[in-house]
């Protein structure tokens, strides 16, 4: 800790001092549990420096962690160990703010390009005060939290609205901050104040394409609800006494004219083609499905596609771009696979506002399926021009806020919502009843099946449902009684996995954590872009591992475990001069809390400097409750490795070689320091009286990084932690008993030379992907099922199949794939037919009256680039030309059919063949693509 000269100690004394480090931490810890417990929408919350606030946490032993022992409260080190972190400075905000003060100098703003808990944290208000209270500094970074969207979400709002105030007197540029919650009446109180007018004289219209749009009327009304955006431009207008505005959706009296809606024309005209469009879709469509447009309704989208609308509506149906307005490109690739949706299509643009559900608590009364319709119906009457979709934006982010600001989002994720959405809106369902679902119980399939078909749809009924929504078969199984539950949910889009036609050969070595034998390398071969699961099944064939024992899979870098590796880890990130290790245990060991042993030795002795070196060991402690127990630990799993002389001595010369009391003090010249750091942290009269004469081993306790050392008593209390981290300090007499060698020079993952298995071509076909989705594979341990037989959570066997397929089925590649540490893409080519899907195989309802199982591709949403950014675009087909079409935001160019067969194809979205004989075999069948 800096020790303070008399110069400043009136400073130190208004820092609140003394307080301990224990202490701070505590009274935060307790402060934000506090505040936790009490969300609510308008508390507050300041932003902080993660720079800063790390300091902080080390300082106050956070970032560390606490030791897992507690030793005799006396204990002369411990002050010591405490030096390690010093004391941070004054709160220091300014590496995250992007200006030093806004138009009155006190509005503070942060990069959006910052992350939570990486650039900054959020801490409530009642621990912002302690903090500033002991270190002052800043500057001060309030933020408040305010509930997001229809479903009320709680959220900081750490970036507030921005807003371009462009003044009609000079067409000079201001930006102003303010809250998305604040009403349009306070937007207009704070431009009028920054520009010193009269608010009553004040006009301020929705400003986008360099043009006037609506005027924003004087209201209560959120932004939020008014649908204004991030970075939008509203336009500054002083008018006369009253004079009021043409456009400004009022009447003569200055009353805000009400939301009519007029029903949407019916029309026999569909995607195919067909008579002419009827009422609603001529020269006057702009203007006849709603009048009296006001910013926030449905109709505010009056955007300057009008002028192509009107003077030719009828020509080039269909080939409307999207504007991009700004990162938008996901959500306009799926808006075109969707606006190209024949039954969709049929029915927006027809009348529709009858099933339109106001009552439903999980929609958004009915407002995300309008604006999705009115959007529709501009994109099929404007002929080539393309189409802002921002009022349709500002809806979706109200029903998902996460789809709020101009941020790159995934097009699969917002086509789900979006479908949920429109859904919720066009539910026919007013009041859902409640349905109690039964077990199957050895009833025939397709008793349940119906059933549960009934079930749902007594519940959800809607043009979605009736036309993207499919049911599968979900069996699940114990592995301990053999219960079987079978039920049948619905889906509204196939998620299939990209199995890997490459072949990756990987060495790993298998470690024994009960001590009963020597560690032994496996060379299996794993997909090359597949997961940690499918490493381990190859793992568990390798070793015949047994039904009660498990793996522990982890990757030493530098003597030390780096990281343990999940089931839905990929293998791609892991390189052939890794290390990766295993852990065998049986299943109840793996329960218990995991002694995680890391070695050491002295490489020099003046000063003493101790390093990693070796392979760490992972055991486990069965109700460990003092140090002694941890000895007992190592000396089990270092069992195997002990030497032929020491195993043929008699019992009493093996007791005197493992180290009397007299040697165990003798040899005893650990510093027990933090690692590779040089310097006698303890002294070496320190370090005898430190280290029990009654443990076989020097052993150390350290944190999750490595970065502390307290020796380990016999009488040292053991926390509760699933994961105990000790330091082995190896003396002479360790080495003179153990053989380290097996613990040495681990084997890469591959040494170079050895003949990897590959195939001709990394192509996999649509039918493998659902042949990996639709195998049958073990629940993973985050996801385990309560078996109704045992009464317990069970790692249960999981299987799907097909039931009943959709009229438009939506296939989503998983090319993302999430890791705790790595993201990655996989841009492998799928072989996807385009005519002629036949799934038939694969549906296990084999009614004879059922419909046909063969479809014919419509759509693709394509994604080009890698996950830092990447860009969308869709292919569509318009059936009445038998044409495809290539809509890349704004643009739209033909293309021909053989080119949309690509590595970019993300969604792929198929419409089912009606055929007057569902049976006949008229679709490619998997066998066709087998040899892929």
């Amino acid at each position: 800790m800096t020790i303070l000269d008399s110069g400043s100690l009136m400073d130190y004394e208004s820092l609140c001092l003394p307080c301990t480090p224990e202490e701070e931490a505590r009274i935060v810890n307790e402060l934000t549990e506090k505040a936790e417990s009490c969300l609510k929408e308008g508390n507050l919350y300041y932003v902080i420096s993660n720079r800063w606030f790390s300091k902080w946490q080390k300082y106050v032993g956070e970032e560390t962690g606490e030791f897992m022992f507690e030793d005799l409260s006396n204990d002369k080190h411990t002050s010591e160990l405490a030096k390690a972190a010093e004391r941070p400075g004054p709160i220091d905000n300014t590496d995250i703010i992007t200006n030093e003060g806004g138009c009155d100098g006190s509005d503070l703003q942060l990069p959006r390009t910052l992350i939570e808990r990486s650039d900054y944290v959020l801490v409530p208000q009642f621990v912002w005060e302690k903090l500033h209270g002991w270190y002052k500094g800043g500057p001060a970074l309030p933020r408040q939290m305010i509930a997001l969207g229809i479903q009320k979400t709680l959220s900081v709002e750490v970036y507030p609205l921005a807003l371009k105030v462009i003044d009609s007197r000079g067409q000079s540029e201001i930006v102003i901050h303010i809250s998305k919650k604040a009403s349009i009446r306070k937007l207009y109180e704070q431009v009028s104040a920054l520009k010193r007018i009269d608010s009553e004289k004040v006009h301020l219209w929705d400003y986008f394409n360099d043009r006037k749009q609506t005027v924003l009327a004087r209201s209560d009304q959120t932004l939020e609800e008014s649908d204004l955006q991030m970075d939008q431009s509203i336009f500054f207008d002083v008018q006369a006494d009253g004079f009021i505005p043409s456009g400004s959706g009022m009447d003569s009296t200055g009353n805000q004219l009400a939301l009519v809606p007029i029903e949407p024309q019916r029309s026999s005209r569909t995607i195919a083609g067909g008579p002419s469009l009827s009422n609603g879709y001529g020269p006057d469509y702009g203007s006849s499905f709603y009048q009296g447009p006001t910013l926030g309704s449905v109709s505010a989208e009056k955007e300057d596609t009008w002028d192509s609308v009107r003077s030719d509506p009828q020509r080039d149906r269909g080939l409307a771009g999207l504007q991009n307005l700004g990162n938008t490109c996901f959500m306009n690739s799926a808006l075109q696979c969707l606006v190209h949706t024949s039954p969709l299509v049929d029915y927006f643009l027809q009348d529709y506002t009858d099933e339109i559900n106001k009552q439903n608590p999980l929609g958004m009364r009915g407002e995300l399926a309008i604006a999705f319709g009115d959007l529709l119906r501009k994109l099929w009457s404007s002929g080539r021009t393309a189409v802002p979709p921002r009022v349709f934006k500002g809806k979706l982010a109200r029903f998902a806020p996460q789809f709020s600001g101009y941020n790159q989002h995934d097009s699969q994720e917002l086509l789900a919502f979006l479908l949920d959405g429109l859904h919720e809106d066009l539910n026919r369902v007013k009041q859902k009843p409640y349905i109690e679902t039964k077990d199957s119980n050895g009833r025939p399939d397709e008793e349940v099946a119906s059933e549960f078909w009934r079930g749902h749809k007594a519940r959800n009924d809607s043009i979605v449902v009736d036309v993207c929504q499919g049911q599968y078969k979900s069996t699940l199984v114990c592995p301990v009684c053999d219960k079987i539950s079978i039920t049948f949910d619905p889906f509204m889009y196939l998620s299939l996995p990209l199995p890997s036609t490459a072949i990756r050969s990987m060495t790993v070595t298998v470690f024994y954590g009960d001590g009963t034998s020597l560690p032994m390398p496996f060379t299996v071969n794993v997909p090359k872009y597949g997961y940690c699961k499918d490493l381990f099944q190859a793992l568990v064939a390798a070793c015949c591992l047994e039904s009660d024992e498990t793996l522990i899979l982890a990757e030493v870098y530098e003597h030390k475990i780096f990281r343990y590796l999940d089931d839905e880890e990929s293998l791609h990130p892991i390189r052939d001069d890794d290390c990766i290790v295993a852990y065998r245990l049986s299943k109840k060991q793996a329960e218990f809390s995991l002694l995680e042993i890391c070695h050491r030795y002295i490489e020099n002795t003046e000063p003493v400097e101790r390093k990693r070196f070796l392979t760490p060991l992972v055991t486990f402690l069965e109700d460990a409750k003092n140090g002694n127990d941890v000895d007992v630990a190592v000396n089990r799993v270092l069992g195997p490795l002990k030497r032929k002389a020491v195993l043929s001595t008699s019992g009493s010369e093996c007791m005197e070689v493992n180290g009397s009391v007299s040697e165990a003090i003798e040899e005893s010249t650990s510093d027990c320091q933090m690692d590779t750091e040089v310097g006698d942290l303890f002294g070496d009269k320190d370090l005898e009286e430190t280290y029990s004469d009654e443990l076989s081993f020097h052993l150390c306790i350290t944190d999750d990084r490595g970065m502390s050392c307290k020796p380990i008593l016999k009488d040292s209390v053991v926390k509760p932690s699933k994961i105990v981290k000790v330091f082995m300090d190896w003396s002479d007499k360790d080495h003179g008993l153990y053989d380290s060698n097996y613990l040495e020079d681990l084997p890469k993952v591959h040494k170079p030379g050895l003949t990897v298995k590959k195939s001709k071509q990394e192509s996999i076909s649509l039918f493998s992907c659902l042949d990996a989705f639709l195998k049958e594979e073990p629940l993973g341990p985050d996801d385990m099922w309560y078996c109704p037989g045992c009464k317990e959570h069970r790692q249960a066997t999981k299987k799907l199949d097909l039931w009943k397929l959709p009229d438009v089925i939506v296939f989503h590649l998983k090319r993302f794939s999430y890791s705790r540490y790595m993201k990655n893409k996989l841009d492998t080519f799928v072989n996807f037919p385009i005519h002629n899907l036949d799934l038939s195989e694969y549906v296990k309802n084999k009614d004879p009256s059922g419909e046909s199982s063969v479809y014919e591709l419509y759509a693709i949403s394509n994604h080009y680039g890698g996950l830092g950014g990447g860009h969308y675009s869709a292919y569509a087909k318009l059936v009445e030309e038998d044409r495809w079409y290539h809509f890349d935001d704004s643009h739209v160019t033909p293309v021909s059919e053989g080119d949309i067969l690509t590595s970019a194809a993300y969604l792929l979205f198929y419409q089912r063949v009606k055929t007057s004989k569902p049976n006949e075999p008229i679709g490619e069948s998997s066998e066709v693509y087998e040899d892929f």
